[in-house]
Parts: C-alpha cells; structure tokens; sequence
C-alpha cells in the first residue's frame, strides 16, 4: 500500500479515523457529496440513509479515477446535527464499514448551519492518492 498512518508516541489510539496519514501516488480531489442519487434525487430525509448515499456517491467519483476506498487519505464530513450524528454514531458507522470497509483515514467532522441543498443532512468531501 502506498499509504502509512501517522500515529505519534503515547497518543491514545483513535477510533474510526487517522491522527495523520502519509502517501504517494496520483491525487484524486472527490467534491463534497451529499445523499442524493445519480439523478440530484433525494430517496430519504434520514442521516443514515443520506450518508450510506453520500458515501457510495463518493466511490462512484473514485472509480472514475480508477481508485478504490482504501485510496482515500483524508475525509471531511459536513453535519447539519452534531447531536444526531453523534446519537447514531453507531449506524453511521455500520454504514460506512458496508460502503468504505474498514480503512479509516485522516477525517474531520464538522457541524453546520445549513448545506446548499435543504433537504442534505449531510456533505462529505475525500482526499485519495492512487498508487504508481
């Protein structure tokens, strides 16, 4: 792999995410995705539910570069209910164990006011670094 997680001396392991991580290889710059489908489409109003769609929108763009899940590097999720979100941390993360598996990147998570599309519950936009 072309990838080395960044974890300093004495730091108190993570859970689901990376302190840092090192790689070399061809960038791949995904866009925020949000939980609608292929047709901009909204099927649910429910966090889970629109980040399950997030994330396998998120592998779509991947695969147009030829890269896979285990390629991403860096995350960033966009919530519009930190509560919710941390309350169903549990199903999110059963979800993005079935979309991503288990590769945890270096990831941030971010509560905010409003997204661009009212209905999106959530936004997330990843870093990936295809091997040469």
């Amino acid at each position: 792999m072309n990838q080395t997680m960044l974890q300093p001396p004495g730091w108190a392991k993570p859970r689901g995410y990376a302190n840092g991580v090192t790689a070399t290889g061809r960038l791949v710059f995904v866009a925020g995705q949000i939980g609608w489908n292929a047709a901009a489409e909204f099927e649910s109003d429910d966090l889970v539910a629109q980040t399950a769609q997030a994330l396998r929108n998120v592998v779509a763009v991947l695969h147009e570069a030829g890269a896979l899940p285990a390629h991403i590097v860096r995350m960033t999720w966009y919530v519009t209910d930190r509560a919710e979100y941390l309350g169903r941390a549990a199903e999110i993360g059963g979800v993005y164990r079935e979309v991503i598996g288990r590769h945890y990147p270096a990831m941030s998570a971010v509560e905010v006011s409003a997204l661009m599309e009212d209905r999106a519950r959530v936004e997330i936009k990843v870093t990936a670094v295809i091997p040469q």
